[in-house]
């Protein structure tokens, strides 16, 4: 199968730095700047996830980045879980990534409304108008992606840019205001050690997930041999350093029990240390964070669909793109299912609603992230000559190790998200069932076989690169 490409090298619309910027937009968002409330009640613990999660996820990172370097096609997970095991779980990946671009979407919307309470206090004590607010957010940015998938890295660039720096200056410069009386118990919860850490791993990993963005729009990528790779492991290993650093210093700053009750715990931190004038910097941090996170993967949310439908596992529909070149069906359904998953909840607090958002949208991404990993095993055994041998042991050790990984995060979403997101991920195939259906309906057309013959102008005949299959 070769991959296919829409646009040239020199068009495509997404080069390093945009590229980049998509993995640590889609990245640093709403995890880093609300997760610290998540974890409060965890204490210090969590930090050691937090550890964990960054290896994992660095080795995940691996996985995508060699993927991505063998098979720049669009569609990252599933494009490599079809190619390896065949249509149907391609299909399963794809549906199941799919639910999580749009479950996750929600969720960012959501920390976006809570960080926008601290200039607009009516969305925290207003359900009907944060809903109203969050759902208004998702919208803009489904617009901006319609427009087109430049215009969307441009959005991304800009929004990472604003949202960096500030966090990065926080994470450094915090570390000479913490305070080690301010950590309370290592392990504030009521669960073991490794409880604690197993559970804290399955939110923590919700600040890593968007680690494989740049394989995703792949076809929309220039150079995607080289920038994917780098893209993808650069952005990762810089995020988690400051993801670490910077949760490090709001638990010594604000104390884990005072973060597990805030709203805004980055902003609140940062009045501590610099007074208003620094929860104000941080909190439109936290503001232009998650608005690039939700904009990022709304331009992956449409991504997904349309590498499926155009290889015949999901509705053809999905497949329309506008002049520009944006899928807008997938956009435009993505952001109706965002719009009833935040109305369907939008009675609960908005950390609850986080938490549960989070842990279910990171579920249904770990199955492919699972698969993904177990791709390129299989990869190595059914497409030898697509892979470096001489690299083969290093990156079978680092693709198992990653697929273990995964295996262990599943494990602790806990039993009712687990229960949930495999109800979602099964209610799929009634979905590709129907396709297979539609498939079979379809008149076959014979086409006779016309024996080549060889001349010298056909054998000057080459086929450009990335057409067919």
């Amino acid at each position: 199968m070769q991959p296919r490409s829409t646009t040239t090298k020199a068009t495509a619309g997404l080069g390093l730095s945009m590229a980049t910027a998509l993995v640590v937009g889609n990245m640093i968002g709403s995890g880093v700047f609300l997760l610290p409330a998540s974890l409060g009640s965890y204490g210090p613990v969590s930090l050691v996830a937090f550890g964990l999660t960054a290896v994992g996820a660095i080795l995940l990172a691996l996985v995508f980045a060699r993927l991505g370097r063998t098979y720049p096609e669009t569609g990252g997970p599933y494009a490599y879980s079809r190619r390896a095991f065949g249509d149907f779980v391609g299909f399963q990946q794809a549906w199941g990534y799919w639910i999580a671009a749009w479950v996750g979407n929600a969720a960012i919307a959501t920390a976006f409304v809570s960080y926008l309470g601290e200039y607009w206090s009516t969305v925290r004590h207003n359900n009907v108008v944060a809903a109203l607010t969050a759902v208004g957010a998702v919208w803009v940015c489904t617009a901006i992606n319609v427009a087109g998938v430049r215009q969307g890295g441009i959005t991304q660039v800009i929004t990472t840019v604003v949202k960096f720096f500030p966090l990065l200056a926080m994470a450094i410069i915090g570390l000479f205001y913490v305070k080690s009386g301010n950590f309370g118990p290592f392990n504030a919860s009521h669960d073991s050690i490794y409880g604690a850490v197993t559970a804290a791993a399955a939110l923590t990993l919700w600040s890593f997930i968007g680690l494989e963005s740049a394989t995703v729009p792949a076809e929309d990528v220039r150079d995607p041999e080289r920038t994917i790779p780098w893209s993808t492991i650069v952005g990762t290993v810089v995020t988690a350093a400051v993801y670490m650093l910077g949760t490090f210093v709001v638990f010594g700053v604000l104390g884990s029990a005072k973060a597990a009750k805030s709203g805004a715990p980055f902003s609140d931190a940062a009045k501590i240390m610099w007074g208003s004038v620094g929860g104000h910097i941080i909190t439109i941090c936290a503001l232009a964070a998650t608005f690039g996170a939700l904009n990022g993967w709304i331009l992956l949310q449409g991504q997904i669909p349309f590498a499926a439908a155009r290889d015949g596992v999901f509705p053809k529909p999905f497949e329309r793109k506008t002049e520009s070149g944006s899928p807008w069906v997938g956009l435009v359904v993505s952001s109706v299912f965002i719009t009833g998953l935040v109305f369907m909840y939008f009675n609960a607090s908005l950390l609850s609603k986080f938490n549960f958002m989070i842990l279910l949208a990171t579920l249904t991404t770990l199955v492919p992230y699972a698969f993904s990993a177990a791709a390129e095993l299989m990869l190595f055994i059914t497409d030898r000559d697509a892979f470096s041998m001489p690299r083969f042991t290093k990156d079978a050790i680092i693709a198992s190790l990653a697929f273990a990984y995964s295996l262990w995060t599943i494990a602790g979403s806990g039993y009712q998200v687990v229960f949930r997101g495999f109800m979602l991920l099964m209610g799929g195939i009634p979905v590709y069932l129907y396709m297979k259906w539609r498939s079979a309906q379809q008149p076959k057309v014979e086409v006779p076989v016309v024996p080549a013959v060889p001349t010298v102008e056909a054998a000057a005949v080459r086929i450009p690169v990335g057409v067919g299959r």
